[in-house]
């Protein structure tokens, strides 16, 4: 069953094997990775000193994070590894886009202006589609070598296929003879009942698979690898399949479309790629990636796989940000609350942190999760030097200055406040103490404590940039005991108690804000398989009566908000880093429209605890309630043994009466009616899925 062993051991030793030298980027070598002399001579011909790397995105879905640090590794990262000349570099941007099921035009833009956005320069930008008919005539010259053939098995026969050849490469590894333990009922399975089709045979169905004889999942064209390799990878794998469906770059050409394990690595060799660099769950398809190149006499670039970007309190995988955006956990793709660079952008991250961040971060094959916090100080840092300060009340509480007439006659009320305490060059605004102003409710509480440093009644606090004390004297609440107001007076009198804090503060002219304060979109660090059971409830809290002090809105204005940059940014003091979200409408000139604020980043300084009303106190504790009690499920479920999963699971007990002695996988319904196949195989895979997560929390556990 293996058809390249002889091949590949010739072409080893006839070559030249330059990727034995070592560097920064290199990775485990195999045979078919060597080039020939003639090859190496082309790609040096043609690159001379320059090395190339790729950014191939699939545009099936907006980019994330974790496509921010391959960015930053393709574009720059590598070649510091390597110690390139910046005159020397060039990196491709390629769309890998051969699934036009899962393609879009909006998918297509949206990569290229987040690219854009982050300031990388590519080289060019290509689509793999733009190879269609170079892939295609590869896909002949494959065909005609006796490496590939046609075939008509199910995708149900391809995996009992490729579990039996798991199954005896397993048994062969160990010594053992897999045609005593693993035999083969028929060779229409292994090796299956195409593989020997002729080629004039092949070449005829290939066609006729192009030009659209065939439906959907009939036939495919497979490659005639390895059924004998340990790498499941090297079982035939398909190259080709055929799709009725219109392709958003390419159009409506074709109804056969390339793999992309076909794809990308002779798109690699086509653009002149030295270096084709991926997270490590591809190091398996290294394999398949240089056998194609070996097959077809190609060019074969150096690939290095490095450890993907896993980030706590959030998910990566794009079905389940896509199943977010569909089911309207968020507002889409855009959502402050996703790790997409447009959700990250409209938060207010710049593209500055976003590449520091990917920076500290670095590329390692070593598998870790980063912490948010450290993409949070990231944006505190540079926050810190580039946002102009102004003051904010997100909860706010009226305030009566019961003595400011004799006060205002004393000295003027209008103070200079500096935009940024650390830069002169950012200028300053005026900010007008008046008879009424408000308070953010987090700086108030009706009991004092010793280790309350806030306002409440009868206690003074420093009133920031007024210079004096503001004394709470009396508090107003309506029927339901909400604070309406407070009646307080100001002090500057020289034998005054020294506050042992300032708070901020709004004029009475000041503009009504909606904030939107972000938080982590899930409740646990790492989500598991019940990701959706795990999303925080709490993950965007809408202050839609918020208020601004009125400096803020001479330099906000809708026709300088868009979504594809990085909007305004202040920092609401003792609050956090906040930036101007698109679905504002304020016009600056009028002071008509909506303002909106999404807040980026809180402050290291924790802004004072409001007390809590008997309804706040009672939904904190029906929360925690609820969190331990989806934990303690949590534990029952991770306790159960795979085997008794679906006797004892909640959502399945009681449905079923017969199960497999051996696997637990149910046979028979409760009313007797016995199950399909397609059934139990789906149930067998939930069971196996159970099994993957107990055994990771097992070990969370035991960390």
């Amino acid at each position: 069953m293996s058809t390249t062993t002889t091949a590949e051991k010739t072409t080893t030793s006839s070559s030249n094997n330059n990727n034995n030298t070592t560097n920064a980027l290199s990775a485990r070598e195999i045979e078919w990775a060597v080039n020939s002399d003639k090859l190496l001579a082309e790609q040096k011909e043609i690159n001379g000193n320059i090395v190339r790397t790729r950014f191939p995105p699939e545009p099936n879905g907006y980019l994330h994070i974790g496509h921010a640090k391959s960015m930053n590794m393709n574009f720059s990262l590598a070649f510091e590894k390597l110690g390139v000349p910046v005159e020397n570099r060039r990196t491709i941007f390629r769309y890998d886009d051969t699934n036009p099921d899962a393609e879009s035009k909006e998918y297509i833009d949206s990569i290229r202006r987040d690219v854009k956005w982050l300031g990388w320069e590519e080289e060019r930008t290509t689509f793999s589609s733009d190879n269609f008919q170079t892939l295609h005539d590869l896909a002949v010259t494959l065909i005609k070598k006796g490496l590939a053939y046609v075939c008509d098995m199910s995708k149900a026969e391809m995996e009992i296929q490729r579990e039996l050849a798991m199954k005896r490469a397993a048994i062969r590894n160990n010594g053992q003879d897999p045609n005593i333990d693993a035999p083969i009922a028929s060779p229409d399975i292994l090796p299956g009942r195409n593989r020997d089709t002729t080629v004039d045979r092949n070449l005829e169905l290939f066609e006729k698979m192009k030009m659209g004889f065939y439906a959907e999942g009939t036939w495919t064209l497979r490659l005639k690898m390895d059924f004998e390799s340990s790498n499941p990878n090297m079982y035939d794998l398909v190259a080709y399949r055929i799709r009725y469906t219109r392709h958003p770059h390419a159009g409506d050409g074709w109804c056969i479309y390339p793999n992309y394990d076909f794809t990308h690595g002779i798109c690699d060799s086509l653009e002149r790629i030295d270096y084709s660099i991926c997270t490590l769950e591809f190091e398996t398809r290294r394999e398949p990636y240089y056998w194609i190149l070996w097959a077809l006499e190609m060019f074969r670039p150096k690939v290095y796989e490095m450890s993907r970007l896993n980030i706590q309190y959030t998910v990566l995988s794009k079905r389940r940000l896509l199943k977010l955006v569909n089911k309207k956990f968020v507002r889409g793709w855009n959502d402050p609350r996703m790790p997409t660079i447009s959700g990250l952008r409209r938060r207010g991250y710049t593209r500055d942190i976003i590449n520091s961040f990917c920076n500290d971060v670095g590329a390692t094959k070593a598998h870790n999760i980063v912490g948010m916090d450290k993409l949070y100080q990231t944006a505190r840092t540079m926050l810190s030097t580039t946002s102009r300060r102004c003051m904010a009340a997100l909860n706010p509480i009226l305030v009566t200055i019961t003595n400011f007439e004799e006060e205002q006659t004393k000295e003027s009320m209008t103070f200079e406040v500096q935009n940024s305490p650390t830069d002169a060059s950012f200028g300053s605004h005026t900010i007008t103490l008046t008879s009424t102003i408000y308070i953010d409710a987090s700086d108030f509480r009706l009991k004092d404590s010793s280790q309350y440093f806030g306002l409440a009644p009868n206690k003074a606090v420093g009133l920031k940039y007024y210079g004096g004390n503001l004394c709470c004297d009396k508090v107003h609440s309506d029927q339901d005991g909400k604070i309406t107001k407070l009646e307080c007076h100001v002090d500057k009198s020289e034998g005054r108690k020294k506050p042992k804090t300032f708070i901020t503060w709004v004029p009475s002219n000041s503009f009504k804000t909606e904030v939107r304060v972000y938080n982590h979109l899930f409740t646990v660090p790492e989500p598991s398989d019940q990701w959706e059971d795990e999303l925080n409830l709490e993950s965007e809290i809408l202050h839609t009566n918020a208020l601004v002090d009125p400096s803020v809105c001479d330099v906000v204005d809708k026709k300088d908000v868009g979504v594809w940059k990085s909007n305004y940014a202040v920092q609401f003091e003792r609050m956090g880093y906040f930036c101007v979200d698109i679905d504002t409408t304020f016009d600056s000139k009028t002071k008509e429209g909506k303002l909106i604020f999404n807040r980026t980043v809180s402050l290291k300084e924790e802004v004072f605890k409001k007390e809590l009303t008997a309804e706040e106190e009672e939904a904190i504790e029906a929360r925690r309630a609820k969190s331990k009690k989806a934990l303690e499920e949590k534990e029952a479920r991770m306790k159960i043994d795979p085997v008794n999963y679906f006797r004892e699971v909640a959502e399945h007990a009681g449905k079923y009466s017969k199960f497999n002695e051996e696997t637990g996988v149910p046979t028979h319904l409760a009313d007797g009616t016995e199950l399909t196949k397609s059934a139990m195989k789906k149930l067998d895979k939930e069971k196996i899925k159970h099994s993957k997560t107990q055994m990771k929390w097992n070990k969370q556990q035991k960390n």
